[in-house]
């Protein structure tokens, strides 16, 4: 009797350039006035890597806002990574309720959908359970994610992942996109990320670069 394969197992299981779509949920003022997670300038920081990621991959971005009216316009430092995109803004609170966000995924052909939200708890599992339930692949960047308490988001992790999900990092979002050092096109992009988003490792590379007397190109 042969085994059933896993789905969330083998090299079909790992992130493409050309199998994903990023969508970003509710980064705005109000949202970040609870946030008790994490510290605000991480989230801050993650969140723009990971964006920053998905254009340097060409991965099709969805922004997205939350009676924004109310609650404030996308953090600056995210909406300048696409200026031209202007978020659809809901009054769903389930972005996947909102049938311009399932029909824009629709158009692109894909099935495995990337998500981060502000509050994890209810922005993010909401939409990640309801399109998990639609046959959609869904990953959770759970560092580009936050919510009112480290209780509500861990509870909103567990949650999700029961449902199906799949939780990452942005930095496994980037390095499964690029999986491999001879893909050249993209290196330079990437290695701007590490130097202004990745902490000790941004300097530490800086400093080997230094040393070999070449810069990451801008």
């Amino acid at each position: 009797m042969t085994t059933p394969r896993n789905p969330k197992a083998g090299l079909d299981a790992l992130l493409t350039p050309d199998n994903c779509v990023l969508i970003l949920i509710d980064h705005q003022p109000f949202q970040f006035a609870g946030l008790r997670s994490h510290d605000t300038q991480t989230i801050i920081n993650n969140t723009v890597g990971l964006a920053r990621s998905a254009k340097l991959f060409n991965v099709p971005t969805l922004l997205t806002t939350v009676v924004e009216e109310r609650g404030g316009y996308l953090f600056k430092q995210l909406q300048d990574v696409f200026p031209e995109q202007k978020p659809i803004n809901r009054t769903f609170i389930n972005t996947w309720e909102d049938t311009r966000v399932v029909e824009w995924v629709k158009k692109t052909g894909r099935k495995k959908i990337v998500m981060a939200a502000l509050w994890t708890e209810i922005c993010l599992a909401m939409p990640v359970i309801h399109a998990l339930g639609d046959g959609y692949e869904v990953y959770i960047v759970t560092d580009a994610s936050g919510g009112v308490t480290v209780e509500a988001h861990e509870m909103a992790i567990q949650r999700m992942i029961q449902a199906g999900a799949v939780p990452l990092t942005w930095t496994v979002f980037a390095s499964e996109l690029q999986r491999d050092w001879a893909r050249t096109d993209t290196v330079p992009g990437l290695a701007r990320l590490l130097v202004d988003h990745m902490g000790v490792v941004g300097t530490s590379f800086t400093w080997e670069q230094q040393l070999l007397n070449t810069p990451p190109e801008k």
